[in-house]
């Protein structure tokens, strides 16, 4: 597989997640403005919690497909150099997001 035909597992939903980025930034305005307007601190701390909320649903989401088609496609290849590059890039993503909560 070349670079120019190769794709990563999240292309085919790449239009929904960039569209909920879209909705996320949306969210992350609204909390500058209300820090602008110096709205209540609990407001605000509700808010910034939807959008973790939300980010980590979208990192969810591309881990998903990350191992459903890179990790899966790798192990299915029968080199076994692959594989374990895929599985070690897959457990490094799950720690990084472990401690990030």
């Amino acid at each position: 597989m070349t670079t120019t035909d190769h794709h990563h597992g999240y292309i085919a939903d790449k239009k929904a997640l960039v569209t909920r980025l879209h909705r996320i930034e949306g969210q992350v305005r609204g909390v500058e403005r209300m820090i602008e307007e110096e709205r209540y601190c609990i407001d605000v701390l509700t808010q910034i919690g939807a959008i973790t909320t939300a980010l980590e649903s979208l990192a969810f989401k591309v881990l998903d497909e990350h191992v459903n088609h890179c990790v899966a496609g790798a192990l299915a290849s029968g080199d076994p150099a692959a594989a374990e590059e895929k599985s070690r890039e897959l457990l490094d993503a799950v720690h990084r997001f472990a401690r990030t909560r």
